[in-house]
């Protein structure tokens, strides 16, 4: 399952999903991971759940993003959840890297049972058809 939390920067994404990660840190069986382009939010997620920033991994574009995905999936059989913030706007240049990265996390999900939750940062009156399948 992919859930895409699509609002304009500033709107409370981070802080939304920073609050999903650690309310479902009790009720998770397997691991979870929480992506950011920064280390700033490190402290507010719950220690339970691995904090990675993607900075430090020199990723410049969806198709190294999706590569980096893949490596941690591939390291962890017992990923159930991967919680992603801030990284899509550094790393798609345009909609139709998010459609592709989207279609490829759809695919990850669908193959290992994982959860994925996306921020992206959108207006929400003029959000692509091809994202609003996954807006919750």
């Amino acid at each position: 399952m992919i859930q895409v939390f699509c609002k304009e920067k500033g709107s409370g994404k981070t802080k939304a999903l920073i609050n999903l990660a650690n309310s479902k840190v009790n009720e998770c069986k397997g691991n979870m991971v929480y992506i950011d382009d920064d280390n700033k939010m490190l402290l507010k997620v719950d220690k339970q759940i691995r904090f990675i920033c993607s900075t430090d991994f020199n990723i410049h574009n969806y198709t190294d993003f999706y590569g980096f995905i893949c490596g941690i999936i591939s390291k962890d059989y017992d990923v159930e959840s991967i919680f992603i913030d801030g990284v899509l706007s550094d790393v798609c240049r345009d909609q139709h890297d998010i459609n592709e990265i989207l279609n490829k996390l759809d695919y990850l999900s669908e193959k290992f049972k994982i959860d994925f939750y996306v921020n992206i940062s959108w207006k929400e009156n003029s959000i692509p058809d091809t994202i609003k399948k996954y807006v919750v």
